[in-house]
Order: structure tokens, then sequence, then C-alpha cells
């Protein structure tokens, strides 16, 4: 068992990780040696790193009563709320310097858009639920719970940095063209999944019947995180509306849906979410049979009965 010392130190070694994985990736998106470099916050410092420390602040502050009434009951709207803030603060800085350009406008509303829908339906499951089962041992000790809130700042900031780069250089790119309207395509297609795949999940919980079983209609016939390729689907959509405007250091950028892809597969989205299910359901062979003939992911078709899961 770890000792209080040990995991105090643990806790703040990865918050202290996350924030100079922000400040780095920060720095290397608004780098203009040679290429087109990001507008200056300050004389000192660049306004995407500016976003980045905005992203983060507005964590550290909400972690101050959720610590001390131990509580995730705003984890989630409040990470709704910092996409809005970040993106709408980049915005309003970007204009005081330059004209926005309606690929700005046009992609910063997408994530507004998934952002508000997302927070909203988040905040109440976990009200209806009473809570996320992700925090119990967290929210215990306040700086193990400062990991959670720490993170979900360099969440919104990675997730939307295509977005925040765009916002931030120093002059506008193009006009929008084929490329934009292929990803725009692939985020809308992705946000309708999501949208789908989340009602239809809320639906079958509601029902009376069907409680203590696991969903295996709808798109959760064909997949058994639907809502999760949504989400994939929908920051590559933006991210492919980035390919023909960012150039040289700002291409980190594209890294956001491969994070988010990393972030669900591997981290806190499809692990946590099997790990409980067969503790659930895996001495049921109905349920290990869905597993079987049903993809992880790619809401498409069945798998094939003899696929293996």
């Amino acid at each position: 068992m770890a000792t209080p010392t040990r995991t105090k130190i643990e806790s703040t070694l990865v918050i202290l990780g996350t924030v100079a994985t922000l400040v780095a990736v920060s720095f290397i998106g608004s780098a203009g040696s040679g290429f087109d470099g990001g507008i200056a916050f300050t004389e000192n410092i660049s306004l995407l790193t500016a976003c980045a420390g905005f992203a983060l602040l507005i964590q550290w502050i909400a972690w101050v009563p959720a610590a001390r009434a131990k509580t995730e009951t705003f984890y989630d709207l409040t990470g709704g709320l910092t996409y809005i803030g970040v993106v709408s603060f980049s915005l309003w800085a970007c204009h005081e310097q330059r004209p926005l350009t309606t690929r700005q406008w046009v992609l910063s509303a997408m994530v507004v858009i998934w952002a508000t829908r997302l927070a909203s339906f988040l905040y109440r499951r976990v009200h209806r639920t009473g809570k996320d089962g992700r925090f119990d041992e967290l929210k215990a000790n306040p700086i193990r719970f400062l990991i959670p809130w720490t993170v979900q700042g360099l969440w919104v900031f990675l997730t939307a940095l295509v977005v925040l780069i765009l916002n931030t250089r120093a002059t506008p790119g193009g006009p929008l063209n084929a490329v934009d309207a292929l990803g725009m395509s692939a985020w809308l297609l992705g946000f309708g999944i999501e949208v789908v795949a989340d009602r239809q999940k809320g639906a079958f919980s509601t029902r009376a019947e069907n409680k203590g079983l696991w969903i295996d209609e709808g798109l959760w016939s064909r997949s058994r995180h639907p809502n999760y390729f949504g989400e994939i689907l929908l920051w590559t959509g933006i991210a492919i509306c980035g390919l023909g405007t960012l150039n040289g250091p700002q291409l980190i950028g594209l890294i956001s849906p491969v994070f988010v892809a990393f972030l669900l597969l591997k981290i806190s989205g499809v692990p946590i979410l099997d790990k409980r299910n067969l503790e659930k359901w895996g001495d049921q062979e109905a349920y290990l049979a869905y597993r079987k003939r049903t993809r992880l992911l790619l809401p498409i078709a069945r798998a094939s009965q003899d696929s293996t899961s």
C-alpha cells in the first residue's frame, strides 16, 4: 500500500508532467521560425500559451470547491465550459489584432456546439446516476483529486488544438475549400453518430425491463462503443480542416484526433468500461456472445460470429 507521502509525490509528478506538456505543446504550436507564427498575448507569452493557461486555470478554480465537497458532479460540465471559454477567448484576443475568418468562425462553432451538447448530456447523466465511479478513490485525497482536473485541462487543450492554433495565427489562412468541406462532412457524421448513440443508450436505460442488462440495439448492436467512434470521427474532421492551413510547427495540431483516439481506446474510455462490463456480465454466455459478434468501434455491420473480440 502506498504511503501518504509517496501518494503526494506521485500525484505532484503527474500534475507537473501534465503542466509541462501543456507548455511544451503551446510553445511548439505558436513557434514562428520561418513560418507563420502565432499572435503574442503579452511581450513574453503567445496567445496559444495563454489559451493553455486559461484552460488549466478554469480546472484548478473548479477543483477547489469540488475537493472540499468531495464531489465530481460538476467535472464534466466544467470540461464543456472550458472548451467554450477557451475557444471564445482565442477568438476575442485574435479579433483584437486582425480580422477573423470564416474558417475560424465555422470551426469554433463546431467545437462550441459539440461541447455544449456533450457537457449537458454528461451533467444530466451524473445527476441521474448520483456519481461517476471513476472518481471514487481519487476524490478522497485532495492532491490525487487534482490530477483529473489538471488532465482535463490538457485534454481540452490538445483536443481543440487545431482550432486554437487557427485562432491564434498571426495571419489568416485562405478561404474555405474542398478539403474543409470534407472535414466538415466528417465532423457532421461523427457528431450525428455520437448524438444518436447517446440517445439510444439513454432511452434503453430508462426502460424498467432493461434494468441490469447491456444495450444491444440500434447502433449498439453494431458497435460496443459507437459514441466513441463518433467522437474520434468528428475531431478527425476538424483536423482535416486544418490540413491545408497549418504549416511548420503548427502541424502539431494534427495530434488532436490521435490524442482523442488514444485516450478513449487505451486510457479512460474502452478499458474502464470493458472492465466494468466484464465484472457485471462476464459470466453470462449471452454477453460474451454479444462481445464476440459486435465490433469494438466501427458501427457498420455485425462482426463475424467467428471473429474475436
